[in-house]
């Protein structure tokens, strides 16, 4: 009772709701993509990738409470970014929230949007590491993290969300289709032009080693996914609840369409295919959750489960310059394409009540009649994609020009993985106590394996214990007498 004598303005269920959403999209980055990262690579770089995202939530935090939150919504300093300031008082935490740039205050405190904010600012890094996995060297990473989200990402978070010149001209981005699926698609992109490609055999031989740890971060990533874009209209309304079901539906739509495309061009359902539709039509329905129809949901969802299919699977693959860029797990197809779909989308079929619900007064899309709206999504993507192509290659250059870091890792430390980055591997095999001269993972072996013992050059059974332990050049069956393959 005392807390709402002192504080009038706070309504405990749009707070409720609000702390709800922001964790909801936490649990995306952790442990979601953590373990889809370390279960969709190969487990020599399982520790690596799931690192690379768990060290990027931590870093931003930092960050964001330092400097970058008041920079993507704080008090004007550029049409584009608000002035830079530390949120780390208790007066500050206990406050209203409000968005001075934008004129707009919400009925909680000033802590739970900075926390709101972080975990936007956190996925958009994470998603980002997944166009590096594999090479980029960590100390580069380390460095990349705070740099890019001061330079790049409070900038697209002022210009649409803060109340920047995107968001003074009407560009929609309900919950990050261009703040954080194009941008981090972009800069993925760029940033892997920078660091160059992994290995051959790696690029050769990617196969996932844990499928199911895939589909475990990818449920976390779909059902966190209420969070985020329930959690945008900044209170427990009815626009919320419409938000949570069109994401529901265009996901929906997005992989089963995914699936179709890959059943009739690969002649195979694929699980990992379906994974890539579900992730395309999460984040072409961001942009547009609470502004449009059911219906619209689904034409949205259908548009994100093909063109961004063929963009990966066709594109991707006949194109020189799209097969020289290595981009670990496509993130230009899945974010960037899909994020301007579905940006592209809100210009047709954003609704004069969704908008009104919304609190924005844009009067809908091209479908009410608003074909302008169609351009101003336009602009805006292209504004988004321009910073981060300068922003992101300005920042790498600084990197390895500069501090002379090296963005990839050396050759001695991307055929080892694991092992020679971090000294851990995800899967110890083996050997036992009385073996501990040997090491486990993909690193080389520095004896053999004796007789009859699970050790990393094979199985042997049945064996005479004194004799020299032989195995055939090429076998096949139930793996006795096969060298034993981790991915």
């Amino acid at each position: 009772m005392a807390a709402n004598f002192t504080t009038p303005w706070l309504d405990t269920g749009d707070n409720a709701w609000q702390l709800t959403a922001a964790s909801l999209v936490a649990l995306q980055s952790v442990p979601g993509l953590v373990v889809l990262y370390a279960g969709i690579m190969r487990s020599k770089w399982a520790i690596n990738s799931a690192f690379m995202a768990f060290y990027g939530f931590a870093a931003v935090l930092i960050t964001w409470v330092l400097w970058a939150y008041k920079m993507g919504f704080g008090i004007y300093m550029l049409p584009f970014v608000g002035r830079p300031g530390p949120v780390v008082t208790m007066a500050q935490e206990l406050e209203q929230s409000c968005l001075p740039s934008a004129g707009v205050c919400q009925n909680f405190p000033l802590s739970t949007m900075v926390y709101f904010q972080f975990v936007f600012a956190a996925i958009t890094i994470v998603i980002m590491a997944g166009a590096f996995l594999g090479r980029m060297n960590f100390h580069a990473w380390m460095i990349f993290v705070p740099l890019w989200i001061t330079f790049s990402y409070t900038i697209g978070a002022y210009s649409l969300w803060g109340g920047g010149f995107l968001y003074q001209r009407g560009v929609i981005d309900y919950s990050g289709g261009y703040v954080i699926h194009i941008s981090s698609g972009t800069a993925g992109f760029v940033g892997a032009h920078w660091i160059g490609p992994r290995l051959a055999a790696d690029r050769e031989d990617s196969r996932p080693n844990n499928i199911l740890c895939v589909l475990i971060g990818a449920g976390i990533l779909w059902i966190g996914w209420n969070g985020f874009n329930g959690g945008d209209p900044y209170a427990a309304s009815a626009d919320a609840g419409a938000a949570v079901l069109n994401t529901n539906v265009a996901t929906a739509m997005s992989l089963l369409c995914w699936t179709i495309c890959d059943m009739i061009y690969f002649k195979k359902p694929s699980v990992l295919g379906a994974v890539q539709g579900m992730i395309t039509g999460l984040v072409a329905i961001t942009p547009a959750a609470g502004v449009v129809a059911g219906w619209g949901a689904i034409c949205i969802g259908f548009a994100s489960g093909t063109i961004p299919w063929l963009s990966m699977n066709i594109m991707g693959k006949k194109v020189a310059y799209f097969r020289k860029i290595d981009d670990t797990l496509g993130i230009f197809h899945t974010h960037t394409v899909a994020g301007f779909v579905g940006g592209m989308c809100v210009g047709l079929f954003a609704t004069v009540e969704g908008c009104a619900s919304f609190g924005i007064s844009n009067p809908g899309g091209a479908i009410e009649g608003n074909g302008k709206q169609v351009y101003l999504q336009l602009y805006g993507a292209l504004f988004i994609i321009a910073w981060n192509i300068v922003w992101t290659s300005l920042i790498m250059m600084f990197i390895k020009y500069v501090l002379r870091i090296p963005l990839r890792m050396s050759e001695a430390e991307l055929l080892a993985g694991d092992d020679a980055v971090h000294g851990e591997a995800a899967y110890v095999l083996g050997p036992c106590e009385a073996h501990e001269h040997l090491l486990a993972g993909h690193y080389i072996k520095r004896s053999e394996t004796g007789p009859g013992e699970l050790g990393l050059g094979g199985a042997i059974i049945g064996h005479d214990p004194h004799a020299k332990a032989e195995l055939p050049a090429k076998s096949a069956g139930n793996g006795v007498g096969e060298e034993i393959k981790h991915d």
